[in-house]
């Protein structure tokens, strides 16, 4: 995870992703569920972002290995942190640095992100109570990793 002012970047790795479900709804609660591999093992997460989001700006990109998720804040503000819960995060979110931004340096202009060919027009998340599905059988793109 990483953020700009009026972004959150969600990568989440995960090889050969299929019936990918994604729900966000405005109060910033994110549940991203898939099946992966030859055994069809299931993957689901859930967080409680740290402030309201923009469900209609946000998009989503999948890749053969990652599926990225552009989370557009509802208001253009630094977040102090990306979770609500205090403390330590979870074991498996990490820091994705290949898109961290410096809050100067956004203020600067001197941040470049970088986010290979995924392409965020193919996909866009919509209402509160829509999930997106998707079939990934067809989709050879790769992506960001962090």
């Amino acid at each position: 995870m990483a953020q700009k002012s009026d972004k959150v970047f969600i990568t989440i790795e995960l090889p050969d992703a299929k019936d990918v479900k994604l729900s966000l709804q405005p109060d910033g609660h994110f549940h991203f569920s898939a099946i992966t591999g030859a055994d069809n093992v299931a993957f689901e997460i859930e967080l409680e972002l740290f402030d309201k989001v923009n469900v209609d700006e946000s998009k989503a990109a999948i890749g053969s290995r990652t599926v990225c998720y552009l989370v557009k804040k509802a208001e253009k503000k630094w977040w102090s942190r990306l979770l609500k819960q205090e403390g330590k995060p979870p074991v498996f979110l990490k820091v994705d640095w290949d898109k961290w931004v410096d809050e100067d340096d956004e203020k600067e202009n001197r941040y470049d992100m970088d986010f290979g060919d995924m392409d965020f027009s193919k996909l866009n998340m919509s209402g509160v109570e829509d999930d997106l599905d998707l079939d990934l059988d067809d989709e050879k793109d790769g992506g960001p990793s962090y």
